[in-house]
């Protein structure tokens, strides 16, 4: 869906500009997304496989939950549309705990350029994972691995072209944030 985001410049801070999503990815103007990592009591987080018709990264996996965040739209608010949206999933505000908002500048091809900032937060996921129900438009399926299992793959470069290709820095801080609150690492 194209619709209309908050332009920022290179430090995050809005322009007073918006424009329609594809505008800005064709003119590699900063915007916002949320990333929401859901994890659970068991030590296994939940992923994402992105649809196959998405324009960047198909069928690979990814964050449990990802989106822009719409023209003047609360950033947690944001996220919890959009968790409602991709995996049928109700969140409350409080359940979303924010552990940073990571730059991202991915050239594609000359008229896609993803430049965001993903303001990134973890839950737990308190459903069963036959509770989720996933976006058809935008989600190819969903499952549900243990954190040194994902930990293990995005480090061996022979699994590691299955995931989005984000910076280690993010991978690192994401893991490191999902390890503080699981009780068995």
């Amino acid at each position: 869906m194209d619709e209309r985001i908050d332009i920022l410049n290179s430090s995050g801070e809005f322009i007073g500009k918006t424009a329609l999503k594809s505008d800005a990815h064709k003119n590699g103007w900063f915007h916002s997304t949320i990333h929401v990592w859901f994890y659970n009591s068991d030590g296994k987080i939940l992923l994402q496989q992105r649809g196959k018709d998405k324009e960047v990264h198909p069928l690979l996996w990814d964050v449990s939950v990802a989106g822009h965040v719409g023209a003047g739209e609360d950033i947690k608010m944001s996220a919890i549309r959009e968790v409602e949206e991709e995996i049928g999933l109700k969140v409350l505000s409080e359940s979303l705990t924010k552990i940073g908002v990571f730059k991202s500048v991915q050239k594609h091809r000359e008229d896609l350029v993803d430049c965001e900032f993903h303001h990134t937060f973890l839950c737990e996921l308190r459903a069963t994972f036959e509770q989720l129900t996933k976006q058809e438009s935008e989600v190819e399926d969903l499952k549900l691995i243990y954190l040194h299992q994902f930990i293990e793959e995005i480090w061996d470069i022979s699994k590691f072209k299955n995931y989005v290709p984000h910076d280690s820095l993010y991978y690192d801080s994401v893991i490191e944030e999902i390890k503080k609150r699981l009780k068995y690492l």
